[in-house]
Order: structure tokens, then sequence, then C-alpha cells
């Protein structure tokens, strides 16, 4: 009889698991989101909440922790219970450049993650004010060489991916700019709108307006291929630097040791609204493309760019701790 027990007892536990999977998700979803409301993370990440609540019927929720450069929300989701209720909105910036940046960073973007899917991708744009005397990429090029050292650039933010592409058009030009980091975007294109700085590497959110207003001049886009937000911009790659290839990508993460069913039934219905028009048209409005990947194809991408982005950051001698 006490034999009998123990074998059911231990068949129910071993049932336990697929009993709770089956009713997944039974209770709300949280989407950490390791940023500030109002930037294009917050936004990907309510538009992917909203959506997802609104196709499958569960409560899905988006919470901001933001701080130390997106690192803080990171960390936190990599200590949150592998049960699938808890996950993030992680991106170039926090997974693949800041372990090269931070000494001290406590998580680890391989081990400490189980990859959902990515929800889009975009490109980062060269800009100059329209009184600048840099009316392309050729002209900035060439006036860095006669005068290394003596032009100064913006970025919303040392470390940032935008700071990043800078000093990689400089490894490929062989150039030498001036880097003046800002507190985000904003203050960059106040400066570039005022005349204190001529040129700022930046989203093409945040310049899409002075663009179309034509208080700027776009001088190049940083992925392979021309952005459709910005069909008129060549690409860096275009102009003489056909390997130049730098873009932003945004994707959800679970903790490490995450159900692998749970997974992918995240990146099912993920992948189910990336699909849909209107949310192609939400990332397009926001300068990406969607961007429906397998948790492997998340992962291989995490890894490329951590390798692609070290020797750059070395190369730059850049540390933020």
């Amino acid at each position: 009889m006490l034999r009998a027990t123990l074998l059911a007892g231990c068949f129910m536990a071993l049932a336990m698991p697929a009993v709770a999977q089956k009713n997944y998700p039974d209770q709300p979803i949280r989407i950490i989101v390791p940023f500030t409301p109002g930037g294009g993370t917050d936004f990907l990440s309510r538009t992917v909440a909203a959506k997802l609540a609104e196709t499958t019927k569960w409560n899905v929720v988006a919470e901001n922790r933001a701080g130390a450069g997106g690192t803080v929300g990171i960390s936190a989701a990599a200590r949150a219970q592998p049960n699938g209720y808890e996950i993030v909105m992680g991106q170039t910036d926090n997974l693949a450049v800041a372990p090269s940046l931070y000494s001290k960073l406590t998580y680890d973007p391989i081990k400490d993650f189980a990859p959902i899917g990515i929800v889009g991708e975009a490109p980062l744009i060269v800009v100059a004010g329209k009184n600048s005397p840099y009316k392309s990429l050729d002209d900035l090029i060439k006036a860095a060489k006669k005068a290394p050292g003596t032009i100064n650039y913006g970025s919303p933010g040392a470390g940032t991916i935008t700071h990043l592409a800078a000093e990689l058009l400089q490894q490929k030009a062989n150039i030498k700019l001036v880097h003046v980091p800002y507190k985000g975007s904003g203050p960059a294109m106040a400066d570039l709108l005022g005349g204190q700085i001529p040129i700022i590497f930046t989203s093409i959110p945040s310049s899409a307006p002075q663009i179309k207003a034509g208080t700027v001049i776009p001088l190049a886009v940083t992925s392979p291929k021309r952005s459709p937000a910005m069909p008129d911009v060549p690409t860096v790659a275009e102009l003489g630097y056909p390997d130049f290839d730098v873009r932003v990508w945004y994707g959800l993460l679970a903790p490490a040791q995450t159900d692998k069913q749970i997974v992918q039934t995240l990146n099912t219905e993920l992948n189910k609204i990336l699909a849909l028009q209107d949310i192609k048209d939400a990332l397009s409005a926001q300068g990406a493309t969607a961007m429906p990947t397998t948790p492997d194809q998340f992962a291989q991408t995490i890894e490329h760019d951590l390798h692609k982005w070290k020797p750059v950051i070395k190369a730059a001698n850049l540390k933020l701790d």
C-alpha cells in the first residue's frame, strides 16, 4: 500500500508540469521595459503587450524598470522566476553592447536568458544641421581627414549603439571625430538645431520630423539596405563602406530555465501579431521593421552582435565603470 501511494505521488509530481503547461498562462504576464516611458523601447513594449492581450485574451502588461542604460531592468528579468510570467524587452544596447562596457554587469546575456523572439529592428541615421558645412557623408569624411579631431558629433549618450555606430564609422573611414554625449536624443537634436553641434548620430523617429521640415539634413542610414522610412537617404554601405551594418534590434526574453514549451508558446503568439498589418505599420512609424524569428535565431543574433561590438569597443577604449 505504501509503495503504491509513493508511486502515485511520483506520477502526480511528474504530471504537474504538464498540467501547469496546459493552463499557461493563468495569471498576468509582465513585460519589463528597461527604459523610461515615452521612448522607443517603451512604445514597442506597450504595442506588443496591447496586441498580445487583444489577440490571445491574455492579461499582458508593460512595466517600466529603468536605470543604468537599461541594465537594471534586464538584471531584474534575469533574477525573475522562470515561469513565463515575467519577461523583458531587451535590445542591442543592453544585451550585445553592455557586457563589453561594464566589467561588473550582474547578468550574462547568453547564460541568464531564454530568448523568445525579435520584435523588430531599425537602422540609425547620421544627420547634419541645416547650416552645417556638411551636406553629405563624403563632405564630413573629407573634412575630418583634413582636420582630425576638430569636428564634434553628438549622440544620445556614451556607450549607446548610436555612439558605437559613430566609433565604427571612424574606424572604417580612418577619421577622428570628437564625441559629445547627451542625455537622450532630444537634447542632442536641440543643440543640432541651435547650431551648437554640426552632426549627430541618432534614431530615425527622433529625427524624422526635423528631416521632413527641412531643418536638418540626413546624410546616411546605417543599415545595409535603405530604410523604408527614409527611402531617399543613402546607406553608409553604398557610400563606400560596403560591410557597414548597424541595426538596433528589440526582442522578448524570459529568464533562463523557462520551460521550452512556454517559450515556444510566447514565440508563436508574438510572431502571429508581427504578421498583422497594423503592427507592421506601428513599427514602421518608429523606423523599425517587424522581424519574426525563432528563439534559436534570436539567440544567434545576440551572440553574433556580442562578438561584433566587443572589438569596436576595445579599439575605442570605452569603459563605463
